[in-house]
């Protein structure tokens, strides 16, 4: 019976083209269109009063929860030597926000997202996309198969566990340091908090002895901080590690 429903929505669905899309991405036809069809869906699309559960939200939720999970265990199984702060290091660069929209942007998900949305895409949108997706799968297929498709399809194809050991991306840690050597006081300050696709967003800026140096913002404060960071220390002349193609908006 399930054969047949994929065959229906690869060649005669109203969501064929979906079908075959995501056939392309997971390496098979989804049974339950409709919910990978909600992966996609923003909840800026819905109305302001609506009732009903109409985006991706809850399987971001879960999708989260999935992935963190099997990149623990992957990691877990790679690493028998690693320890406790290593694996959550490791596992933190995978998950982040930045890596999840930079892993939706390689898997091309923006085409998709392009369809279902009548909002301009946001970076963010990519790693939400990404998480949802992971929860959709994991519906569908269940834990081995999602396990599955992480591993073979995401982490091998789109990240560089390998390069990651050695990467720090904690710029607000090695701004700190670099001031703590050079006597000097660092500090952040949120300037603005506004609603941008119905979430708060924060514009922080960092500042070297009270003066402001620069500037950012994003949806969480911690990542607004990271990246006004990074930007101050290229101001600085200090670091010629960060590279614009991560930046998240």
């Amino acid at each position: 019976m399930r054969f047949f429903i994929r065959f229906y929505n690869l060649y005669f669905s109203k969501e064929k083209q979906l079908a075959k899309k995501l056939r392309s991405l997971l390496g098979f036809t989804p049974v339950n269109i409709e919910l990978f069809k909600l992966a996609f869906s923003h909840k800026s699309n819905a109305p302001e009063k609506s009732y009903t559960i109409q985006n991706n939200e809850r399987l971001e939720f879960l999708g989260d929860a999935v992935l963190g999970t099997i990149v623990a265990e992957y990691l877990f199984k790679k690493y028998p030597n690693g320890n406790e702060g290593f694996l959550t290091k490791m596992r933190s660069k995978i998950v982040q926000r930045k890596a999840l929209n930079s892993i939706g942007d390689k898997m091309g998900l923006d085409m998709i997202l392009s369809e279902y949305n009548n909002t301009r895409l946001s970076r963010s949108m990519l790693g939400n996309a990404v998480e949802a997706l992971v929860g959709a799968v994991y519906l569908e297929k269940g834990y081995a198969k999602t396990k599955k498709f992480i591993v073979q399809k995401i982490l091998r194809n789109y990240i560089d566990v390998h390069e990651l050991e050695t990467l720090d991306e904690n710029y607000k840690s090695q701004l700190l340091e670099w001031c703590q050597k050079n006597g000097q006081m660092v500090s952040y300050k949120v300037v603005a908090r506004y609603k941008f696709e119905k979430r708060d967003r924060f514009k922080v800026a960092v500042l070297i002895d009270g003066v402001k140096i620069a500037i950012a913002d994003d949806f969480n404060k911690k990542s607004a901080e990271q990246t006004a960071s990074s930007r101050a220390m290229i101001s600085m002349g200090i670091s010629t590690t960060y590279e614009n193609k991560v930046k998240e908006h």
